[in-house]
């Protein structure tokens, strides 16, 4: 039998480049190799340069450049087919946002998990929140910023808490502020503000923090795991807290809740992935309240596969193996 070629793509110009490697790794490893032929596309920091790879150590190689329409790359010497694209592009100019699937749908090659428009609205945190509220799936109490005068912190804060600051479009908790004070308050929008062009401003939740993750692939019943919990190691769940090998975050693949709010977290899932348009994959993230009101405060339309990430984890605890998980989401797409 034949083996179908697989172009894993990673790496990219966002911020979130080392993660996608990481991703690409563990993908990479899970792929069975005897149904599918891999190739590697490592596209450089810059995104100047797309180097079609042999290995991991070695990020250098020949140039791969796209045939539009054709569903081939080439190289300086060398045609490649491709039968799927795995994009494994955390970020801005990636898979998240939407950007290489409209490259695969240019080259009349199918990819992996969700498609340009739920792609480009889960990215934005804002247009998420108004597409969920819209359908009575609650969300964090938020504002957001576009430039011009800054908003009344304090008619924000109101009878008191702290904030989130956060770009509107970034991933990984970068460019994520927690603002205790007015003097917190516009450094932390400063600093949204490099990362994106709108900035949202969400009211903190006291409470804990939960991750479920929908796999609707294979032409099978939508699969929703169990309740994952995150314990953040620092005072939120940031970048060095998700990804650092000195991180004290604990990740619970199994969260000691009632069986209620088990449920109503799962169906809050399923709903969001449905509203949103997602295909595939996608892991949706939760606050919930000391009263145990629920929250959903975003969706990610790739989130990681890294050792420690809690996408893989949640269905390996729900009987989806990490490799039952590839062939599935590559068999999706094709």
């Amino acid at each position: 039998m034949s083996r179908q070629t697989v172009l894993l793509v990673f790496g990219g110009e966002s911020s979130e480049h080392d993660v996608s490697v990481m991703s690409a790794k563990n993908i990479y490893a899970g792929i069975d190799k005897n149904k599918y032929d891999i190739k590697l596309c490592y596209i450089t920091k810059s995104g100047n340069d797309w180097f079609l790879v042999a290995n991991f150590e070695d990020l250098r190689g020949p140039e791969l450049s796209p045939l539009l329409g054709q569903g081939y790359f080439i190289t300086h010497e060398e045609e490649i087919k491709v039968d799927v694209i795995f994009p494994v592009l955390h970020g801005e100019n990636g898979t998240e946002d939407g950007a290489i699937q409209g490259l695969a749908n240019l080259l009349h090659i199918p990819a992996v998990g969700c498609g340009i428009g739920a792609s480009a609205v889960c990215w934005d945190k804002i247009y998420t929140k108004q597409i969920l509220e819209q359908n009575n799936i609650k969300t964090t109490p938020h504002v957001y910023y576009r430039g011009g005068q800054l908003p009344d912190y304090d008619k924000i804060v109101g009878s008191g808490g702290d904030l989130f600051v956060k770009p509107a479009t970034a991933g990984s908790s970068i460019g994520v502020s927690k603002v205790r004070s007015k003097a917190e308050f516009e450094p932390a929008i400063a600093l949204a503000l490099k990362k994106s062009d709108r900035v949202l401003i969400e009211k903190a939740i006291l409470g804990r923090e939960f991750e479920v993750a929908v796999l609707a692939a294979a032409e099978k019943p939508w699969r929703v795991s169990g309740v994952g919990e995150i314990i953040p190691g620092e005072e939120f769940y940031n970048y060095n807290d998700k990804y650092s090998t000195t991180s004290k975050a604990h990740v619970i693949t199994n969260a000691d809740i009632s069986d209620e709010l088990k449920k109503k977290l799962q169906k809050t899932a399923r709903l969001a992935f449905y509203i949103l348009g997602c295909k595939g994959l996608a892991r949706i993230d939760f606050l919930v309240s000391d009263t145990e009101d629920v929250y959903v405060n975003e969706v990610n339309t790739m989130p990681g596969f890294t050792n420690i990430s809690m996408y893989p984890k949640l269905l390996q605890e729900a009987g989806v193996s990490y490799s039952q998980l590839i062939d599935e989401l590559i068999t999706d797409a094709l």
